[in-house]
């Protein structure tokens, strides 16, 4: 499921990354790993605010949609 679609509140784990290689070397730079728990603290039209290792995070939807997690 892609973390676009995950509800405000929710938890869930990252897997993996869809797109080039440019995407997931940012993804990785900005602390999004595969295995890293990140929860959906806030939402918007255009984007998501997150919680990762105690860190809050904003991504618009666009990027969210290339993660996939579970």
């Amino acid at each position: 499921m892609p973390l676009a679609m995950v509800s405000c509140g929710e938890v869930r784990t990252i897997r993996n990354f869809c797109g080039g290689e440019d995407i997931k070397q940012h993804l990785l730079d900005i602390g999004l790993i595969p295995g890293e728990i990140v929860q959906v603290i806030g939402e918007n039209a255009s984007g998501l605010i997150l919680k990762v290792k105690g860190v809050r995070l904003a991504l618009n939807r666009g990027l969210a949609q290339k993660i996939i997690v579970y």
